[in-house]
């Protein structure tokens, strides 16, 4: 079940990302305390997150200081997604969006959202395409489980493989302060 109420999961990452308080707290309630407190660093540390419309068929757009994640949003019940499904249209989608940032140096997130879950954190991101070798997102993105492609060449996000969200969010915050200065 692919895609069923699908932008009511585009808009709770994008609540989450933005730091919307009472999304966050919401989501975070049922999460054990070292994820919560991820979460909840957002709501003082938010996103600027873009609702992706248009050609290039991005969900999202999350953008913070030197960072810019473009975000596909994909939701199942299923532990797995495979890219075959719609007559193979999510391939086609993956191609085109790793041609489209790899020439402006970005990447793009997906996002699995499994639905179903109690207790667990239900976000998973995964990266597609091949990490920049310098920066702070390439550093982000060096930790993020890729997009499994399958002998025959398709895309397949497997749910236990992806990295939580809270973890992601706490590679972000790690990998992108800003150094104090001493006595200052």
């Amino acid at each position: 079940m692919v895609g069923h109420g699908f932008s009511g999961y585009e808009r709770e990452l994008r609540t989450l990302l933005s730091g919307e308080p009472s999304s966050v707290r919401s989501y975070a309630r049922a999460l054990p305390p070292e994820e919560r407190s991820e979460f909840e660093r957002l709501i003082d540390e938010p996103f600027l997150v873009i609702r992706g419309a248009g050609s290039l068929g991005l969900d999202l757009v999350a953008l913070r200081r030197e960072l810019a994640f473009p975000i596909e949003v994909k939701a199942s019940a299923s532990p797995v997604i495979r890219f075959t499904a719609a007559g193979g249209r999510a391939n086609a989608q993956l191609a085109a969006h790793r041609e489209a940032v790899q020439k402006v140096g970005l990447m793009v997130l997906y996002a699995y959202r499994r639905l179903g879950l109690r207790g667990e954190e239900s976000w998973r991101l995964y990266v597609a395409g091949q990490p920049p070798e310098r920066g702070v997102l390439g550093l982000v993105c060096r930790g993020l489980p890729p997009v499994d492609t399958t002998a025959s060449g398709n895309g397949v996000l497997r749910w236990e493989g992806g990295m939580p969200l809270s973890r992601f969010l706490g590679r972000v915050r790690y990998l992108s302060a800003r150094p104090r200065s001493v006595g200052g």
